[in-house]
């Protein structure tokens, strides 16, 4: 590995060095071929850059260790440009506190006094921050930026219920950088990879273990932590005034089912069964609005469709409520953090009429959903007694929805 140091009269005791943790893979921010969130542009700049800048134009830091993936060497450069001879890079481990370990451990000639330790995709940490934190760090005693829990918290009992109201009174939400004395903390990090221990969730947390004391210090609300696309999304629109065009990532999908008539009961359409002297034949329960409902929200996510996800030749879809196959593909819209706009059903039919059954199927699909009743359309119409349709063999159905995600569209 290629390291770079700062100037020799930074390699000293006496300065403060910096620890920028970014070797993630950034998976809950987006698409994979969007790459590691560290090296999205907010404001038409990497978020790794923006960070490392706020520690090296600090008059108070001296050598900066960036820990980075060992795929991500050129997206690295490309990203930081010229600030790649300020820093010394190394590979990070598995997880967030082996790359903090391992960054620490390219300190040890250099051997500072005292060591900030920063999430890479904290982008708009201020030098006040990091100017107090120095300050504040002793021999003995660590440094956390925190903020005071402001929402009420809840406990999950194990059946997905409300176990208790937790007080939030001297709770605090954890920021970085978290500040130690550096030979300490190097000593509690190597301890606990001694002891096997990898489950630590930050560095002052490693710190109590090792029976480092840590002072909490006022943090900052501006000091957010990039996480999902929505974040980054925001981050570029704060970034990039108003001289940003913000083209919003709304996504209108189609579907379209049909199923033949036989000899029944009655009819499955939108999730509301109709008395009728017919049934729509199919493997589950042949709800042909449900299932180019289906359709339509698996194709704003570009994901197959109702038959990829349920093939009909798995039995255990027989004679199944359409409502599971809606309820799934609305979750997988949900785990994108997509936003359903609205969706309109046209059925087309010769009969049953619809018209009556409106209301109690507008109903089903709110609950479905989890959109307002203003929010759903649904139509019908006949075939002009023509074709297949029109001589009642059979029932057709067109959905559209419309779904907004987080983010933006590509230039």
């Amino acid at each position: 590995m290629d390291q770079r140091y700062p100037n020799s009269e930074q390699n000293a005791n006496g300065v403060s060095a910096a620890v920028i943790v970014a070797a993630g893979r950034g998976e809950r921010a987006g698409q994979p071929h969007e790459g590691p969130k560290q090296y999205r542009r907010i404001g038409g700049v990497p978020v790794i850059r923006r960070t490392l800048e706020a520690f090296a134009d600090h008059p108070e830091v001296g050598p900066i260790v960036v820990a980075i993936h060992p795929d991500d060497e050129d997206l690295f450069e490309n990203a930081v440009g010229p600030l790649v001879d300020r820093v010394i890079m190394v590979h990070g481990g598995a997880t967030r506190q082996d790359s903090t370990r391992l960054a620490l451990l390219a300190l040890r000639d250099i051997a500072p006094d005292k060591v900030l330790i920063h999430d890479g995709v904290r982008p708009f940490i201020d030098a006040e921050l990091i100017t107090r934190a120095i300050a504040l760090t002793t021999e003995d005693c660590g440094v956390l930026p925190s903020l005071p829990v402001s929402e009420t918290l809840k406990r999950e009992a194990a059946d997905g219920t409300i176990a208790e109201t937790v007080p939030r009174v001297g709770l605090h939400g954890a920021q970085t950088p978290q500040t130690f004395p550096y030979a300490s903390i190097l000593q509690a990090h190597e301890r606990a990879f001694q002891a096997d221990r990898h489950d630590f969730t930050d560095d002052s947390a490693i710190a109590e273990w090792a029976g480092i004391s840590v002072r909490l210090v006022m943090g900052s609300a501006d000091n957010v932590k990039l996480t999902w696309a929505k974040d980054i999304a925001m981050a570029d629109q704060r970034l990039g005034g108003g001289n940003h065009q913000f083209f919003p990532d709304v996504r209108t999908g189609t579907g379209y089912d049909v199923h033949a008539l036989g000899e029944g009961d009655g009819i499955w359409l939108c999730g509301v069964h109709i008395d009728h002297d017919k049934r729509l034949v199919g493997h589950s329960d042949a709800d042909v609005a449900l299932h180019a409902l289906t359709d339509a929200l698996l194709a704003t996510l570009g994901d197959g469709d109702i038959g990829t996800h349920f093939p009909p030749s798995d039995p255990q879809w027989k004679g199944a409520a359409s409502k599971i196959f809606v309820a799934h593909a609305v979750e997988k819209v949900r785990a994108r953090d997509g936003r359903i706009a609205n969706a309109d059903i046209t059925l087309i039919c010769e009969a049953p009429r619809v018209g009556p059954h409106r209301a109690e199927m507008t109903q089903a699909l709110h609950e479905m959903l989890g959109i307002s009743a203003g929010r759903i359309s649904i139509k019908a119409t006949t075939n002009e007694k023509l074709g297949f349709i029109g001589r009642s063999e059979g029932i057709a159905a067109f959905a559209t929805v419309s779904v907004v995600y987080p983010g933006e569209l590509p230039e």
